[in-house]
């Protein structure tokens, strides 16, 4: 028995949700069993009863908005617990074509891949401003280098997400979940592919993205943030280069001049320069091998961590056959 589950993270969609429900399927080649699943992330509105009134199967609720990244993996969460082999990820929005969630969950039914983004056709999304189309190559672009993958749309929320890989995920960041995701699949090295997908018309401005710097800023300090955390030392140690090498190069200098000039010119404030230089140079690299014995412990808890999981998601599965 294969059971898919479709999770929505909601905040505030009663003007949308329903359209996008409705387009949603109840049975998929492949799939013994599909369910919906909404988060309702602190909403004051009518999402809830909308969703109630379309037959949601499941809802998580905050009392209050938590962010889209906990909305995420609460979901994620309450998908495993409630025996989903394939998880499906969408937005409230209807912005991703529901009928492409088969091509989306075909590499994981064939073994090909764990985790599968759906890549938008991002030049013909007439309400993306010619900006925003740059910023996403440019941030994909920049995912891609930083994970190892060769993912094309990295920002897409229209994701499915096998029980091994979804176990695995955590998502430090509380802004979004779309970058932090594919990275740490990447480092962790999940088999992670991209399929193109279609998108519906527009019906809301996006609420990640509020302004375009805002979105940069938050983007550049996720990727950051996951870089540091997956690898400490070759960031260090590339962060650390730059003074140190910069540092080296004022020392030949002083010390060119000095056997040229002797003692005439001491250049004092070039020396002191190239000391402090090499010397952050010197302890961002510490740093970085610190910050690389501290990424064996998470490893490790990581791997204990999964081991709960799956133990927990055992149990609850036996007890789900027991009172069948």
């Amino acid at each position: 028995m294969t059971k898919l589950i479709i999770q929505i993270p909601c905040y505030n969609e009663e003007a949308t949700l329903g359209v996008t429900l409705s387009a949603l399927p109840r049975h998929l080649p492949g799939i013994d069993t599909v369910e919906w699943l909404i988060i309702n992330d602190g909403s004051i509105d009518k999402t809830v009863e909308v969703a109630k009134a379309c037959g949601v199967d499941h809802i998580v609720s905050f009392e209050h908005n938590q962010g889209l990244a906990k909305a995420f993996m609460a979901g994620i969460e309450a998908c495993l617990k409630a025996g989903a082999d394939i998880i499906v990820n969408t937005d409230a929005d209807n912005q991703y074509c529901a009928d492409d969630i088969p091509k989306l969950i075909e590499p994981i039914l064939m073994g090909h891949a764990e985790i599968v983004v759906g890549a938008r056709p991002i030049n013909e999304i007439e309400h993306f401003s010619v900006v925003k189309k740059l910023l996403q190559r440019l941030g994909s672009w920049v995912v891609r280098m930083a994970s190892n993958t060769n993912i094309p749309d990295a920002p897409s929320g229209f994701r499915a997400i096998s029980r091994n890989a979804a176990m695995q995920l955590n998502v430090f960041n509380q802004y979004t979940y779309t970058l932090e995701t594919i990275i740490q699949a990447g480092q962790r090295g999940m088999a992670i592919t991209s399929v193109p997908i279609r998108t519906n018309g527009f019906l809301r401005p996006s609420r990640l993205v509020k302004s375009i710097p805002s979105y940069i800023r938050r983007s550049i300090l996720t990727i950051l943030r996951i870089s540091m955390a997956y690898k400490p030392l070759k960031f260090f140690f590339m962060l650390g280069s730059l003074p140190f090498t910069v540092g080296t190069l004022l020392g030949v200098r002083w010390l060119i001049f000095f056997f040229l000039e002797g003692t005439t010119r001491a250049r004092v404030p070039s020396l002191v320069l190239a000391a402090i230089l090499i010397l952050i140079g010197f302890q961002l690299w510490m740093f970085g091998l610190v910050a690389d014995l501290m990424a064996v412990n998470r490893k490790i808890l990581e791997d204990i961590q999964l081991r709960l999981r799956r133990a927990e998601i055992d149990r609850i599965t036996a007890e789900t056959d027991e009172t069948r």
